[in-house]
């Protein structure tokens, strides 16, 4: 066995001191001699697999996050492209993190995606391979961080628009409102971390309960139902496009953008206390969570929701908010379902900045993004990254400026960033089944191992 196949190997043991990629090279250049280890100041372990899983299920928020794409998804394809995108989304999302899971449990690292890739990749290519996965993966936390307050933020001013007839709506309005949700966000980051397993627990409670008061009123307080053949089979194509297929695949977007931030368990895995266990256990069960509440969630409010047309007359900005309107016919019952949606928008914000600022730590870390000495830094008192911490809110919040220009643009950036994420996990995917197919001999699996089915899985995923 060389000495790079070797290195996964001793991969598979390091969970306690993962290897650090980019040691031995300068900064931004990654090295391909994985498994050479740089002392740094460790994090705090904090975290058991069970405070992982609630902080997976609490940052992916998929029911939540449903209040802000559906709306897309209704005029792109109509009800057919949310429901079944949704069970296509769900499935291959599933593929993909049974896939990142075996990788997450043979090299649990903080740097995830792009340590995996560094790790399993053909040696002639690791270099970039490993470099543009971690800017992809970084880029695109840094997204699914910002979508969360931004949607509590603009909600909130829905529910202005709402209450108030008088309230005049401003895009800075919701920027601010944003930066006050990001400023929240920070200070539990750094002086509320040794709380922080507790606070999730108490958020996935919260989100669990409330989905269940909301799915309750909205399947008995509806005066109207819409048949099964309006959910199943009614499509709508407002999107300009001539070509339908075109507009089913947006509509299909709308249903896998929720299914993303799972993989925040691996870059949480260096403050758990045996990650190569827990974290694969975070990932698929806050996927299996999210996925059976998130579909329970579309359904109902598809068969409860009245007139397409009626929900985007809105002047909220915020057809859920009308929806809700819509199905209760009570002011106060819409702006209390609409005020549990900024809540745990709200609460989501706060493990979303976690994973975010670990995944530029990382980099950091491995001299892979500028200002490596000063973004490494650990604090050695509470056992975080602060200053990754600190720079992660900082661009969260210089993003929150485009919406003062224009929301187009501001979605537009967000948008492009999930698509890179999207692409981090294809490529530790494709890593390990050339690894799988080319040199199985070299992998030393850690405790969850796909078996047999590795090869599938892996070929769906990348499907």
């Amino acid at each position: 066995m060389g000495t790079r196949d070797h290195a996964i190997s001793k991969a598979a043991e390091a969970s306690s001191n993962p290897a650090t990629l980019f040691a031995n090279s300068e900064a931004g250049h990654p090295s391909s001699e994985a498994g050479v280890a740089r002392p740094t100041p460790g994090l705090a372990k904090n975290l058991t697999w069970v405070s992982m899983l609630a902080a997976c299920v609490s940052l992916m928020a998929t029911w939540e996050a449903f209040c802000s794409t559906m709306a897309a998804g209704l005029i792109s394809g109509g009800p057919v492209s949310l429901v079944h995108g949704f069970i296509l989304a769900f499935f291959g999302t599933i593929a993909t993190a049974l896939s990142l899971s075996e990788a997450a449990s043979m090299i649990p690292s903080a740097g995830g995606q792009y340590h995996f890739v560094a790790e399993l990749s053909p040696r002639s290519i690791s270099r970039p391979l490993s470099w543009g996965t971690g800017w992809l993966t970084m880029f695109g936390w840094q997204s699914v961080a910002a979508s969360a307050p931004f949607l509590a933020g603009t909600m909130i001013q829905g529910l202005l628009v709402l209450n108030d007839p008088t309230y005049v709506y401003e895009r800075w309005h919701g920027t601010l409102l944003y930066w006050a949700i990001l400023a929240l966000a920070l200070v539990v980051n750094i002086w509320g971390m040794h709380i922080l397993p507790q606070v999730e627990n108490a958020t996935m409670i919260l989100h669990v309960g409330l989905f269940i008061v909301l799915l309750v009123a909205i399947c008995v307080v509806s005066p109207t139902k819409n048949s099964a053949s309006f959910v199943f089979s009614d499509f709508e194509n407002e999107t300009g496009w001539q070509s339908n297929g075109v507009a089913w695949c947006i509509g299909m977007l709308s249903s896998a953008y929720v299914m993303v931030g799972y993989d925040g368990a691996t870059h949480l895995s260096e403050e758990m206390t045996d990650p190569a266990i827990g974290v694969p256990r975070a990932m698929i069960g806050s996927l299996v969570i999210n996925g059976t509440m998130g579909f329970a969630f579309l359904l109902a409010v598809l068969f409860c929701m009245g007139d397409i047309a009626s929900a985007y007359e809105t002047a909220t900005g915020f057809p859920i908010i009308q929806m809700f309107y819509t199905i209760t016919g009570s002011l106060s019952a819409a702006t209390a379902m609409s005020t549990a949606v900024v809540l745990m928008a709200t609460l989501a914000t706060i493990p979303l900045v976690v994973s975010a600022a670990r995944t530029l730590w990382a980099l950091a870390r491995d001299n892979a993004f500028p200002f490596a000495r000063f973004l490494s830094r650990v604090d050695e008192k509470r056992g975080i990254p602060t200053l990754a911490i600190i720079t992660t809110t900082l661009f969260l919040a210089l993003l929150g400026l485009l919406n003062i220009a224009a929301t187009t643009a501001f979605n537009a950036i967000l948008s492009l960033f999930v698509v890179g994420l999207y692409l981090s996990y294809l490529l530790p995917v494709l890593a390990i089944l050339w690894r799988r197919i080319s040199r199985p001999q070299t992998l030393v699996y850690g405790p969850f191992k796909l078996g047999r089915f590795g090869t599938f899985l892996n070929i769906v995923s990348a499907l």
